[in-house]
C-alpha cells in the first residue's frame, strides 16, 4: 500500500523532555503508519515512549517537551494532508481535529472524567464544541451512544456521576465520549489495564465491534500481548523510545525477530506451562533469601498441616442512599457471604474473582483490619491454635508479625516522606526487633533478598520504577519473616516483563523461606502460575475450590468457565470467542443453570464435594455426580 493511502504517518519523531541537568529523549526517531479502518497496536513497557507519541499526535504534549519530525494526518473528509506538529497546539485548526477527527480514550477513567459533572454533560460537551446540534439533539445523540456502548438504561446513565459507575462502566463512558463525533482515528491508551478479565473482554468486544461498524482506524497502546493478538491488524514494537520491529500481526507473532519482542512473549504466563517451568523475565532478579532468614527459620518441623482455617465468614457493609445527617434509607451490601477455606502450610492458595467480589475484604479480615459479622479464623503455626478474631493487645501484635501483606498499588502503600531504610526498618522498630545498628544490617539483607542494590538504601520511593517499588513492598512484608504472606493483586499494575520478575521473585522466596501464601488476583493465568490450589469467588461466595491442575483442566462452575474463557491469550490460533463469552453468561446467574443459581428460595447453596479436594457451590438437593457435564 502506498503512503498516500495512510490515514496517519509518523516520520522521524523525536520527543525530548527538559529536566534539571539536561534533557531526556523519550522518543528517538520513531516512524510508522496507521491505515484507514485498521487497528495498529503500539506495544512496549512503561516508559518506552508510547503515551508520549499519542500526546504528540493529539497536540497535548506538556510545555517542557520539544518535538521534531512529522505527523501527517490524511483526513478522509479534508482537502489535503496536514502535518499535525506544524499546527499551533492552542490554535483553532488543531482544536477542530482534536476530539472530532482524532479522539483518545485515556488509561484511567476516574481521573480523566470530571467528578463534578454528569456523564451525559461531559459526553454532550464534545458535540457542543464541534457541531451545531441543539441541546435536545445532543442529549438524544448521547443517549443513543450510551446504549451502543452497553448502558442498559441510557436515560438514567446520562444523569449519573462518574463515582456512581464501576470501572468498566466508566471506561464505556470514556469510549462514548471519544466516539460521539465519529472520528477517523481513535487512540486507545491502555484501555483495559485496570479492568477485570471479564470486563476487559467486554470492552475489547465493544471496541472491535464499533471500530468495524464505524470503519474507524485505531491506535491501540498496550503492553498486553494477549490484547494485541485479539485486536490488532498491524503491530509496532517500541523499546526505550526506538521502534525495534513493525509489521502485520501474523508476521510479528508467528516469526518475531527482535530479542526484545521474543523476551516479551516468553514473559507472559499462560495455561500450557509445565509444572516447575519458569517465566523468562527480561531482567532476572537474583534472590538471596538466606540473607534474611538468619537463625529464624520459619520452616518448623512437625507442625500442623493447616496454618489458617476460615469457617463461615460473613461481612456486610451499610451505606446511605440518600438524606442528610444519617437520614434516608440504608443500603446493605454483603461483601463476604458464609465463606470457608483452609490455607495449608507451605502452599500458595490462589483467590480469584472480579472487583467487588470480596477478595480484599477477606484479606483485611485475616489481617484484623476489618471485623466480620460472624465466623471464625484459627491460626496454628505449631505453637498452639489461636482464635484470630478474639486476640487483642500483645497477642494481636504478635500475630500481626506472623501475617504480613503485599499491597496492590506500590505507589500509595509506600510513604513518600520515608527513605527505603525507614520503610524497611519500621516493622522491626514497631515489634522491638534488634538494635538500631542490627536493623540497618537487616534492611541491607532485605534489599539483597529482593534483588535491589544496597546503594538505594537512602532513596525515596518516587525515584524507583513500579517494579522496584513493588519489590520494596515485598521486602517490607518479609522484614519480620512472617508465616503467612497475603499478596493482594501484587502485579496487576505492572508491565508483563516486570510482572514476570515479581512472580518469579515471590516463587523463589516462597521456596527458600517456606512461606505460606494467599495470592489474590483477577488474572487466572497469573494464579495458575503461582498457586497450588485455587478458590474462585463470586459475589462474596467461593463458587469453586480445587487443586490448580484440576480447576484449569476440568472447571465445573459456569462462572469459572467464563473467567477462563475471558483471558486473552497471546496466540493467533486461540483468539477470544466473544460469542461464546456472551452465551456462557459470566456473572449472569440466570444462565448458570438451576443447579448453580441462587433462586432466592429456601434451598441453600452448599459446597458439593466432587472428590480430590474439588468443591463446587451448588443446590443442596443436587447430587454431586450430576454436576459434571
Amino acid at each position: 500500500m502506498t503512503s498516500g493511502a495512510d490515514l496517519l504517518r509518523v516520520e522521524g519523531l523525536r520527543i525530548t523532555f527538559s529536566v534539571l541537568g539536561g534533557g531526556v529523549e523519550a522518543v528517538r526517531g520513531a516512524s510508522f503508519r496507521i491505515l484507514p479502518g485498521r487497528v495498529t497496536a503500539l506495544v512496549g513497557e512503561s516508559g518506552s515512549g508510547k503515551s508520549a507519541i499519542s500526546q504528540a499526535i493529539m497536540g497535548i504534549l506538556p510545555s517542557v517537551a520539544s518535538v521534531t519530525g512529522r505527523v501527517v494526518f490524511n483526513d478522509p473528509t479534508g482537502n489535503k494532508p496536514v502535518d499535525l506538529l506544524s499546527l499551533d497546539s492552542g490554535g483553532r485548526e488543531i482544536q477542530d481535529i482534536r476530539g472530532a477527527r482524532i479522539s483518545k480514550i485515556f488509561q484511567e477513567p476516574m481521573t480523566s472524567l470530571s467528578p463534578l459533572h454528569t456523564i451525559g454533560n461531559q459526553i454532550s460537551e464534545v458535540l457542543k464544541i464541534h457541531t451545531d446540534i441543539d441541546k435536545a439533539g445532543r442529549r438524544e445523540r448521547t443517549e443513543q451512544l450510551l446504549g451502543y456502548v452497553g448502558f442498559s438504561d441510557p436515560k438514567r446513565a446520562y444523569d449519573m456521576y462518574p463515582f456512581e459507575l464501576s470501572g468498566g462502566m466508566r471506561q464505556r463512558a470514556m469510549i462514548a465520549m471519544a466516539l460521539i463525533c465519529s472520528p477517523a482515528l481513535l487512540i486507545a491508551d491502555e484501555p483495559t489495564t485496570a479492568l477485570d478479565v471479564t470486563v476487559q473482554a467486554q470492552i475489547l468486544q465493544l471496541l472491535r465491534g464499533l471500530q468495524s461498524k464505524l470503519n474507524m482506524a485505531m491506535l491501540l497502546i498496550t503492553h498486553d500481548l494477549g490484547v494485541v493478538a485479539n485486536m490488532a491488524d498491524e503491530v509496532v514494537v517500541i523499546y526505550h523510545g526506538e521502534i525495534v520491529e513493525a509489521g502485520p500481526v501474523d508476521a510479528i507473532f508467528r516469526n518475531p525477530q527482535h530479542p526484545y519482542l521474543k523476551g516479551l512473549m516468553a514473559a507472559v504466563p499462560h495455561f500450557d506451562m509445565k509444572p516447575g517451568e519458569r517465566l523468562k523475565a527480561l531482567r532476572e532478579v537474583p534472590v538471596q533469601a538466606g540473607a534474611i532468614i538468619g537463625d529464624r527459620d520459619v520452616r518448623k518441623a512437625g507442625g500442623p498441616n493447616v496454618l489458617v482455617s476460615v469457617r463461615n465468614l460473613s461481612k456486610t457493609f451499610s451505606t446511605r442512599s440518600s438524606g442528610w445527617f444519617g437520614s434516608g434509607s440504608a443500603f446493605r451490601h454483603r461483601a463476604v457471604d458464609n465463606v470457608s477455606f483452609d490455607i495449608r502450610r507451605g502452599e500458595c492458595l490462589g483467590l480469584v474473582g472480579e472487583s467487588g467480589c470480596g477478595k480484599t475484604t477477606i484479606s483485611k479480615i485475616l489481617m484484623r483490619a476489618v471485623t466480620p459479622d460472624k465466623g471464625t479464623i484459627t491460626f496454628d503455626d505449631g505453637e498452639g491454635a489461636l482464635d484470630v478474631l478474639k486476640l487483642d493487645g500483645a497477642e494481636l501484635k504478635a500475630l500481626r508479625a506472623k501475617i504480613q501483606m503485599v499491597f496492590q498499588d506500590p505507589v500509595s502503600s509506600l510513604s513518600p516522606r520515608m527513605t527505603v531504610k525507614n520503610i524497611l526498618s519500621e516493622p522491626l522498630e514497631i515489634h522491638g526487633r534488634g538494635t538500631p545498628k542490627s536493623r540497618v544490617e537487616t534492611v541491607r539483607s532485605l534489599l539483597q533478598a529482593v534483588g535491589l542494590d544496597q546503594r538505594f538504601i537512602n532513596r525515596y520511593p518516587h525515584s524507583f520504577s513500579g517494579g522496584q517499588r513493588q519489590r520494596i513492598g515485598i521486602a517490607r512484608a518479609l522484614a519480620l519473616v512472617p508465616q503467612l504472606l497475603i499478596c493482594d493483586e501484587p502485579v496487576s499494575a505492572l508491565d508483563v516483563s516486570v510482572q514476570a520478575q515479581i512472580l518469579n521473585l515471590l516463587k523463589d522466596l516462597q521456596k527458600e523461606l517456606g512461606l505460606t501464601m494467599l495470592f489474590i488476583s483477577h488474572n487466572l493465568a497469573v494464579v495458575d502460575y503461582m498457586a497450588d490450589r485455587i478458590a474462585v469467588m463470586y459475589a462474596g461466595r467461593i463458587v469453586e475450590l480445587a487443586p490448580r491442575e484440576v480447576l484449569m483442566s476440568d472447571p465445573i462452575h459456569p462462572y469459572t468457565k467464563s473467567l477462563l474463557a475471558a483471558v486473552p491469550y497471546p496466540d493467533l490460533d486461540r483468539k477470544l470467542d466473544f460469542d461464546l463469552l456472551q452465551v456462557s453468561g459470566g456473572s449472569d446467574q440466570q444462565r448458570w443453570g438451576v443447579q448453580f443459581a441462587d433462586g432466592g428460595d429456601d434451598e441453600a447453596l452448599v459446597p458439593a464435594d466432587l472428590g480430590g479436594g474439588h468443591f463446587v457451590l451448588a443446590r443442596k438437593s443436587v447430587d454431586a455426580r450430576e454436576l459434571r457435564p
